[in-house]
């Protein structure tokens, strides 16, 4: 359990952080945002939970896999804000567009005999 709470507290100092440089510097905060920090918080704390190793290989293969998806949605949303939709509909469009393009990276991979 304090694991748990002690995860939530570095996660929540760490979107603080970022979103008060963003909201200062809002290129600054973005480059900042495109870190790794998610990512590189999980390893460390199945790493501190004992996770196996190859459990964390496979997290890390996971993170590899949705980077493509994640650059699509981020540019669907981009260019939604800037055709002035509103910011709600342009996260929903990033989403869908997040999910289409999983769905077919997973179908690319399965014509290629890839397990993702």
């Amino acid at each position: 359990m304090i694991y748990a709470v002690v995860k939530i507290i570095c996660s929540a100092a760490i979107i603080a952080v970022v979103t008060e440089v963003a909201r200062r510097f809002p290129t600054y905060g973005g480059m900042i945002a495109a870190l790794p920090l998610v990512s590189i918080l999980s390893i460390i704390w199945l790493t501190v939970q004992s996770e196996p190793n190859e459990h964390i290989q496979r997290f890390t293969v996971g993170v590899i896999v949705g980077l493509p998806a994640t650059m699509v949605m981020l540019y669907v949303m981009y260019m939604a804000m800037k055709s002035s939709i509103h910011i709600v509909f342009a996260i929903g469009l990033g989403v869908v567009s997040w999910a289409i393009c999983l769905g077919i990276q997973k179908a690319i991979a399965s014509v290629f005999h890839i397990s993702i």
